[in-house]
């Protein structure tokens, strides 16, 4: 399989520079298990979503941490039919191809329980897409209603949804729709925005 993220964060600030290049220490636990790639647009990180997710994370959270407003984009593939397997993407956290739907929803809200808290709020919306042939919806509205008991659910929004929490709960509900919904060897995309500090909110 191959999973991975194209990754821009983008602060609010005259020295986002600065916030950018301090936020990537984030990253330096997860290094030996991703590959990770720069140009002048965005950074590509390939690895398992047990991996990636936290990485995502704890770039945000470190971002955030910088009082400026900051915004995550992401778009996370697994299953592409178009990139060749990657050994450095194996992964035990798929859904199994014979589980039922509500199983999974299970799966996905167990495993929850474990989420690190980071004292941080993420502020999340974030589509997911199920390419390929078999019921696309059923795997969506499953995954919405995974969502709507999640804690982290905040509303339903044309065309996506939003979360909203401290971000390992929030970063964790991401990694579950990502892992337990759509198939398990299909090609799976999320369409991810993360803020944080936005003056809209006050």
């Amino acid at each position: 399989m191959f999973a991975g993220a194209q990754v821009s964060l983008y602060p609010m600030t005259d020295g986002f520079i600065d916030t950018i290049l301090s936020s990537l220490d984030a990253l330096d636990p997860w290094r030996d298990r991703l590959r990770i790639e720069t140009d002048d647009i965005s950074t590509l990180m390939v690895g398992p979503p047990e991996v990636l997710f936290p990485a995502l994370r704890d770039l945000y959270v470190a971002a955030a941490r910088s009082g400026h407003h900051i915004v995550l984009r992401t778009t996370l593939s697994r299953g592409c039919p178009g990139e060749p397997d990657d050994p450095i993407c194996r992964t035990d956290a798929m859904a199994n191809p014979s589980e039922p739907l509500a199983s999974r929803q299970k799966t996905a809200l167990s495993a929850l329980s474990g989420a690190a808290k980071t004292d941080q709020t993420a502020d999340a919306q974030f589509s997911l897409y199920v390419l390929g042939a078999g019921d696309h919806m059923a795997e969506i509205r499953g995954c919405i209603d995974f969502l709507k008991q999640s804690g982290t659910f905040d509303r339903s929004k044309n065309f996506c949804t939003r979360l909203t929490g401290d971000a390992g709960p929030v970063f964790a509900t991401l990694e579950q729709a990502f892992c337990q919904f759509g198939p398990p060897n299909g090609h799976v995309t999320i369409d991810l925005t993360v803020s944080a500090n936005s003056p809209s909110k006050r």
